[in-house]
């Protein structure tokens, strides 16, 4: 009763049933979308009030997929345009979805000028340790030892820890969820839309074709929820250590949510209200063009 429940209210997301979903069967990408669709219409959002930004991949092929505005645009480069979407209407609600590869590899540099900055938006990050789209190669969090095609040995790098260099970063929301437990995921998505600031949520999630190690029985058996241990996401030092924690025990949940001014909030206070009400911009631009004839 519940579930159907759910996705009666998620349906105004939807788009229609005849979109050709390119993803294979089984993949992670649908509990995701899932869990997006049902978290926005909890938070009584409506499609034309939201902004989905992405970039190239698998994940990135997300918002394709619910009845939102969308810009899709270069790989890596999803969470400039992102910023740029939200500091000129600040009245969107504006997401960022990828993958780990477009997100760490690609979208690296970004990525930490990103959690730097502190623009107010959600980066939903697909992190299933592989890159789907172009065949199964390791990326930024593939585990050592994972045999690819460009690791036929195994990969000898260490796996790279975004969440912990989120906090480290001092970040304003990060947390953690599991595609397979899309109801959990869709309130870790809420916080993270309500949360002002820059929020960072990593999702957990299979690929039945090219990863065949962190299947979602594997992580199944190893992850638990933050909430059960009492944690205190307002502890950087205890969510640095959670961040970090990998292997036999992979927390989900909320792990860190910082109290600094969001980059939006700095901005209004820096430039006044000539300049951050988007409206007035014509009418400036007018006058300091005019001083100049």
């Amino acid at each position: 009763m519940r579930i159907a429940a759910e996705r009666t209210l998620a349906e105004e997301w939807a788009v229609p049933k005849d979109v050709d979903v390119a993803w294979c069967p089984g993949c992670g990408n649908f509990g995701i979308r899932e869990a997006v669709k049902l978290a926005l219409s909890e938070l009584g959002l409506k499609p034309e009030q939201s902004c989905f930004v992405s970039g190239i991949g698998q994940a990135a092929k997300a918002p394709h997929y619910i009845r939102c505005n969308l810009f899709n645009g270069l790989h890596g480069r999803t969470l400039p345009v992102a910023a740029g979407v939200k500091l000129a209407n600040p009245g969107l609600v504006v997401l960022a979805e990828g993958g780990d590869g477009d997100g760490y590899a690609e979208g690296g540099n970004h990525f930490l000028h990103a959690l730097r900055r502190n623009v107010n938006m959600t980066y939903l990050v697909h992190d299933n340790q592989i890159y789907g789209l172009t065949k199964g190669q390791t990326s930024p969090t593939s585990e050592p030892g994972m045999k690819t095609r460009t690791t036929p040995c195994g990969a000898i790098e260490p796996a790279f820890r975004p969440l912990a260099l989120a906090v480290m970063m001092d970040a304003g929301f990060v947390a953690r969820g599991f595609c397979a437990r899309p109801r959990q995921l869709a309130d870790i998505i809420k916080l993270a839309v309500q949360h002002r600031g820059f929020s960072l949520v990593e999702i957990l999630q299979n690929c039945v074709s090219f990863n065949h190690v962190n299947t979602a029985k594997w992580y199944s058996h190893r992850i638990y929820d933050l909430a059960d241990e009492k944690h205190d996401p307002t502890d950087r030092d205890k969510a640095y250590h959670k961040a970090l924690e990998w292997g036999d025990r992979i927390p989900v949940g909320v792990i860190y949510r910082s109290g600094r001014k969001s980059y939006d909030e700095l901005l209004g206070e820096t430039l006044g209200p000539r300049l951050s009400d988007p409206d007035r911009i014509p009418d400036l631009l007018d006058e300091l063009l005019g001083q100049f004839q």
